[in-house]
């Protein structure tokens, strides 16, 4: 007989309810309303503590988030996520990915959630999605797919991979432990792998085809877009223009790219192109082809400066005012680059008014005029006393350039860090820690820059959901849950038991934890089966594929936190596509082990 639950467990239950509606209904920020839910916790059990605690301990319970093991791995997961960003680690990768999607999206798409599918199937979910982020994030900028309609498909894809084993995930191995413990048969990594692919074969269409459309565009429309800038490409000896026309290696360049008054015949060292296109165009182009935007000596000098300062190197647009000393003067003449020791690699000349006209000078070389927009490069402090001295006006805040040559390093400290994770060497929060640390040792991430790491509202976030998980589970309100749920699925058919164990322990990880749910799911799991006379194992299954189906929000996995700020998701976007998902799944899976176990 099931009695009342205490007036802890109510409270408790009370409060995640309203935490849900509130995410759900979207009118106050998630920062707010996760503030507001420790501010409940710790208020609550300092006034009324639990039974044979002190009013102190509900604070702790309430702030434990903070410094739970859990926040400090996500922390810093998204840290060496952005070591990888800052390096151009990625770049070959979101490049590949680039031309799969430019050739056909949806088969780009495909391929990626196939391939995020097998990895997490040996290798814990965290550190693939971690592996995945940075490049989806490099790629939606690189004119991709916007990462707001492929993070939660690709998180969901890595999910379920990770449900297909039992070393997938942490939850999954905490789960066949209690079951052993409990007198069940130990389970090979492949034992239940068949069930789970028959249901993921009808989960990816939706992630393909369906899910992708019910999410929001988060690209930002940049108002100079179509702004193109000209240039004069200098080849140099490394250049894979040296001793080939421009013919051989045109289709590689990038489609935004023109050229004006090309040579004929095969091309030498320290000729010039007329190049124009869009400023990520130049920059693409100017890799592929191993040439420079501006005299090789400038070049030099900046990089050297860089070396010695520790300080990046960032490019500006700057716009040429009514006041401005350049009017009227040519780029070789202005001795910009003498004076300020930065490097103009772009002009943008917009549509003169009429009657105005452009007057060429010799050599080919045009005048500064008023609106002109200039693309500069140097270091921060040069360029601010460029646009200074010079009355130019800042377009565009500063964009660091990659610091390319730390990408084997930062790949290198990734690589490491999932490595260890990822065959039980060292748990995914020391590993996570540790390459954390050796990105800011080796300069891969600058630590006054680790604020653009961090999201606060997946910070504050993470702290609520822990504090949530641990009260639900202090106060007995997971016990009295568990309780009510068997004994009333001793009235139903082995099939629907098998469903409705499965969405109570889905409920409970999308907003308390997996372990949670797992440890108070598994040993319910073998009263249920002693009661209703069936095998514990597809039952305790059906416990196992429950805590892995944490959609619905993003509470519910570390994963779906740290997807959250780069996809610039809200609450209800969790819900509208994870609880078709979830329903999908639950059908399917409960299905297949009926359809398995023969009952």
């Amino acid at each position: 007989m099931i009695g009342v639950p205490s007036y802890h467990a109510i409270a408790a239950m009370a409060v995640t309810i309203a935490m849900f509606v509130g995410f759900a209904r979207g009118k106050m920020s998630v920062e707010i309303i996760s503030l507001l839910t420790i501010a409940v916790i710790a208020v609550g059990l300092y006034f009324f503590p639990l039974p044979d605690t002190k009013p102190t301990d509900g604070l702790t319970t309430a702030f434990s988030g903070f410094g739970h093991y859990a926040l400090i791995t996500i922390c810093a997961l998204m840290i060496m996520g952005r070591g990888l960003v800052v390096t151009g680690a990625l770049d070959p990768a979101a490049r590949f990915l680039e031309r799969v999607f430019k050739l056909n999206g949806q088969l780009g798409l495909l391929l990626s959630l196939v391939v995020a599918f097998l990895l997490s199937m040996g290798v814990n979910d965290t550190p693939v999605m971690v592996l995945l982020l940075p490049i989806f994030v490099q790629l939606a900028a690189r004119g991709g797919m916007a990462s707001s309609k492929t993070l939660i498909p690709l998180n969901a894809a890595v999910l379920i991979g990770g449900m297909a084993t039992t070393i997938g995930t942490s939850t999954n191995i905490l789960v066949a432990s209690i079951a052993v413990d409990l007198g069940l048969r130990q389970m090979s990594v492949f034992s239940f792998t068949p069930i789970v692919l028959v249901s993921a074969i009808f989960a990816l269409p939706y992630l393909w085809l369906v899910m992708p459309r019910m999410l929001g565009d988060n690209r930002v429309e940049k108002t100079h877009a179509s702004r193109r800038f000209e240039t004069r490409l200098r080849i140099t000896e490394n250049s894979i223009l040296n001793g080939r026309e421009l013919s051989e290696v045109f289709s590689r360049l990038p489609a935004e790219i023109e050229f004006g008054d090309v040579p004929l015949g095969l091309l030498r060292p320290n000729q010039r192109l007329r190049m124009s296109g869009t400023h990520e165009a130049i920059e693409e182009a100017s890799r592929i082809l191993r040439g420079d935007t501006a005299p090789s000596w400038v070049l030099d000098r900046i990089k050297r400066r860089s070396d010695e300062s520790r300080v990046d190197i960032a490019v500006v647009e700057m716009t040429v005012t009514v006041d401005s000393r350049l009017i009227g003067r040519t780029l070789p003449s202005s001795g910009i680059a003498d004076l300020y020791g930065v490097a103009v690699i772009g002009i943008h000349r917009p549509d003169r008014i009429l009657g105005e006209r452009e007057i060429p000078l010799q050599g080919g070389e045009q005048r500064f005029a008023e609106g002109d927009v200039l693309l500069v490069m140097g270091l921060p402090d040069d360029l601010q006393s460029f646009a200074r001295a010079d009355s130019l006006l800042i377009l565009e805040g500063m964009r660091e350039l990659p610091r390319r040559s730390k990408a084997l390093l930062a790949g290198g400290i990734m690589v490491g860090s999932v490595g260890l994770a990822s065959v039980g060497f060292l748990p995914i929060a020391i590993s996570a820690l540790a390459g954390a640390i050796l990105m800011f040792v080796t300069g891969c991430v600058k630590f006054d820059r680790v604020g653009r790491a961090l999201s606060a509202k997946v910070i504050v976030l993470v702290a609520a959901s822990i504090a949530i998980g641990k009260i639900i589970l202090d106060s007995g309100a997971a016990e009295w849950i568990g309780g009510v749920m068997a004994l009333g699925l001793q009235h139903l058919p082995p099939a629907a038991a098998l469903a409705a164990i499965m969405l109570a322990v889905t409920f409970l990880t999308n907003f308390a934890s997996n372990a949670t749910a797992a440890t108070v799911g598994t040993p319910i799991a073998f009263a249920i089966a002693t009661r209703l006379g069936l095998p514990p194992e597809p039952l305790v299954l059906a416990v196992l594929f429950g805590c892995n189906l944490c959609y619905a929000t993003p509470i519910a996995y570390q994963t779906n936190m740290l997807i959250m700020s780069e996809g610039s998701y809200e609450f209800r976007d969790y819900i509208r596509t994870g609880v078709p998902l979830v329903l999908l799944m639950v059908t399917t899976l409960s299905i297949a082990l009926v359809v398995t176990y023969g009952l």
